[in-house]
C-alpha cells in the first residue's frame, strides 16, 4: 500500500524515501538522458562474411514465410497441437471482420485490456499475438498479405485526407511535410503556414509525397484506435499517414527507433527492408540518419504491399519504400516503444541508487587512492600494474551493492508518469459519455440550472474509466493520482494532469484502480467518514477518471 511517510523513527524514514520514491533526489535530472556516443566497427571485414550468411540464411527463409497462402498450410501441418489450438483460439476475427464493426463491438467489452487486446488481434490477423510477441516482437520482420483491399479501408482514407485539409487547421512542419528522394537525395518542402488542398494537391501532382504527422488529432477513428492500442503496449502508441504519387519515393533508406506496423489503406508500394548493419544498431536509441543505396546491402525482404497488406518490421531494421508506375500509396504507419526499453528504465535507476548509497553507506564516500592518477586512466590504461586490477576489484565490489539502494518502484513510477503525459486520452463509449461528467444531465435551460441536483451517494456504483488512466505516485512526502483523461489529442499540448491525495483517501483510490473491470459502491471505499468517501468519489467523477454504473 502507498502511504504517506510518517512515524518518528529515522531508519524507517530513510527505507520508505528509498523504496517508495526518489524524484526528489534526483528531480533536477533530465528525464530525456542522451545515449552513448556509437562506437566506430572495427570488425567490419570480420563481420562481413558472417552477415551475408544471415542475410542469405534471411531471405530463404522470408521468401517462403511471406507466401501467406503457402504459409497457412505449412504452418497447420508443422505446428504442434498446442500451437494450433493457440492460433485458434486467438483469431477470432475473420478476414470479412470490419474496422467499425469491430470498433462497435469493442464498445461492449468491459474491460479495457481485453479490449486492446482484441483490438491488436486483429491488426495482425491471422497471426496470433501470443505467438507473434513470442517469436517476433523485436526480431524479425513479417508480412501480413490478405487479398482483402477492404480490410482496413476505415481507418483512414484519401477522402478523409481531402477533407482534413479542407476543414482542419492544417500546418506545415507541424502537422504536415512534403517530401521528395531523388538522385539519391531526401528535401523537405514545407512553406509556411496552413496546408490547403490548393498547395497541397499540387505538391503531390509534381511528384512529392505527402506525410501526415499526426492524424489522431484529427481522425476520430485514428484517435479510437491508438487510444485502445496504447494500453496493448504499455507505451504511446503513434501514427503517420503517407501519400505517395505513382513512380516516387518520399523517403532515404533509414532505420528507426520505433516497432513500426505500416497498414496499406489504398494503392499499394513496394517495400525493401535490410537486416540492421551491426550488432550496435540492433534495437537502436535514435532513428538513423539517411542512408545511401551503397550503406546498406542486400534486403532481406523485397515485397509489394497492396490495400489489406501489412508489414511490420522492429526498430533498427533499414527500410524504403517507392511506389510502381502503375498506383499511388496511401499507408498509415502505427508506431510504439519508443524510448522504452531496459537501459532506459535504468538511466532513471542508476543515478538515484548512487545517490542513495552515497548517503547510507559509508563506503560510497570513501576517498580515492591517493596516487590513482598515477596508474588509472586513458594513458595508463596498458600498464600490467596491480593497482589498477585493485582498483577495478573496488569499483565492481561497490557497482554490485547499487542494487541494494536502487528504488526500481520509484523510477517505474517514473516512466509510468511519462507514458501518461504521452497518452492519448481515451474516447468515450456511448454508454460512457452516458455515465461520465461529460454526460452529466446538469445543464442551463430557459434561464435556469437543471438537474443540478443529480448527485454521487454512498449507494452510487463507480470504477476507473480505463485500467491504464491514472496512477498513484509518491514523491516521499505526498501522493499524487496523475491521469490522461483530459490530455490533448495534439502530443504535450497540455501538462501531465495531476492532483495531490489526502492521507485518508490513498487506500481508496488504491482499491479503484485495483478493482478494475468490477464496480464498487461508493460505501465500499476504505474510508472512515461517509463524507470523505462520497467527497472523493466526486473529484474523481469531476475529473473524468471514474464513471457510474448507470447515468445520474
Amino acid at each position: 500500500m502507498l502511504q504517506q511517510s510518517r512515524g518518528d523513527d529515522a531508519s524507517a524514514e530513510k527505507m520508505e524515501r528509498k523504496r517508495m520514491s526518489a524524484f526528489s533526489l534526483y528531480k533536477t535530472l533530465s528525464t530525456d538522458f542522451p545515449p552513448p556516443a556509437k562506437k566506430p566497427s572495427l570488425q567490419v571485414k570480420a563481420k562481413k562474411k558472417k552477415k551475408n550468411e544471415k542475410e542469405d540464411e534471411a531471405i530463404k527463409v522470408n521468401t517462403a514465410k511471406f507466401q501467406i497462402k503457402s504459409e497457412r498450410k505449412k504452418m497447420r501441418k508443422k505446428l504442434p497441437k498446442s500451437a494450433q489450438k493457440e492460433r485458434e483460439e486467438e483469431c477470432v476475427n475473420g478476414d470479412d471482420d470490419t474496422l467499425d464493426s469491430l470498433l462497435a463491438d469493442l464498445a461492449t467489452v468491459n474491460n479495457s485490456r481485453e479490449r486492446a487486446n482484441k483490438l491488436f488481434q486483429w491488426l495482425i490477423s491471422p497471426i496470433p499475438a501470443k505467438a507473434f510477441f513470442r517469436d517476433t516482437w523485436e526480431k524479425k520482420p513479417i508480412l501480413v498479405q490478405r487479398k482483402n483491399p477492404h480490410y482496413y479501408k476505415e481507418l483512414f482514407s484519401t477522402a478523409k485526407f481531402e477533407r482534413i485539409l479542407r476543414e482542419e487547421d492544417v500546418q506545415y512542419g507541424v502537422n504536415l511535410d512534403v517530401t521528395s528522394y531523388t538522385n539519391g537525395k531526401r528535401e523537405t518542402h514545407n512553406p509556411p503556414g496552413r496546408a490547403l488542398p490548393y498547395t497541397v494537391w499540387d505538391f503531390y501532382e509534381s511528384g512529392c509525397s505527402i506525410r501526415m504527422l499526426n492524424p489522431q488529432a484529427f481522425s476520430s477513428t485514428v484517435w479510437n484506435v491508438l487510444s485502445i492500442l496504447q494500453e496493448q503496449f504499455g507505451s504511446m502508441a503513434g501514427a503517420n499517414v503517407y501519400l505517395t504519387p505513382p513512380g516516387t519515393q518520399g523517403f532515404a533508406p533509414h532505420y528507426d527507433d520505433i516497432e513500426a506496423f505500416v497498414v496499406q489503406l489504398e494503392g499499394k508500394k513496394h517495400w525493401r527492408v535490410y537486416n540492421p548493419r551491426t550488432e550496435d544498431e540492433v534495437l537502436p536509441v535514435l532513428s538513423s540518419p539517411n542512408f545511401s543505396q551503397a550503406d546498406i546491402g542486400k534486403p532481406i525482404l523485397e515485397v509489394v504491399l497492396e490495400a489489406g497488406d501489412l508489414l511490420y518490421f522492429p526498430r533498427g531494421f533499414i527500410h524504403q519504400g517507392n511506389c510502381l508506375p502503375d498506383a499511388y500509396s496511401l499507408h498509415i504507419t502505427i508506431s510504439s516503444y519508443q524510448k522504452n526499453s531496459w537501459g532506459d528504465l535504468l538511466q532513471k535507476v542508476v543515478p538515484a541508487a548512487l545517490e542513495i548509497a552515497m548517503e547510507e553507506d559509508v563506503e560510497f564516500r570513501q576517498g580515492l587512492p591517493l596516487d590513482y592518477l598515477t596508474y588509472m586512466g586513458v594513458q595508463n590504461s596498458d600498464k600490467d600494474d596491480p593497482r589498477r586490477t585493485k582498483f577495478f576489484s573496488q569499483i565492481e565490489r561497490l557497482m554490485k551493492k547499487l542494487p541494494n539502494y536502487a528504488p526500481v518502484d520509484a523510477a517505474v513510477d517514473q516512466k509510468a508518469r511519462d507514458f501518461l503525459h504521452n497518452c492519448l486520452p481515451p474516447m468515450l463509449t456511448s454508454e460512457e459519455l452516458a455515465s461520465t461528467v461529460q454526460g452529466a444531465p446538469t445543464r442551463w435551460e430557459r434561464g435556469q440550472v437543471k438537474d443540478v441536483g443529480a448527485q454521487i451517494n454512498t449507494q452510487t456504483r463507480v470504477r476507473i474509466l480505463r485500467a491504464g488512466c491514472a496512477r498513484l505516485c509518491s514523491d516521499g512526502e505526498a501522493v499524487h493520482l496523475y491521469y490522461t483523461t483530459e490530455n490533448s489529442r495534439v502530443y504535450h499540448k497540455e501538462e501531465l494532469k495531476s492532483f495531490e491525495i489526502k492521507p485518508e483517501h490513498t487506500d481508496a483510490v488504491e482499491f479503484l484502480i485495483h478493482s478494475y473491470p468490477k464496480y464498487v459502491t461508493v460505501e465500499s471505499f476504505p474510508c472512515d467518514a461517509a463524507e470523505a468517501k462520497v467527497a472523493l468519489a466526486e473529484r474523481l467523477f469531476e475529473r473524468g477518471i471514474i464513471h457510474t454504473a448507470e447515468p445520474l
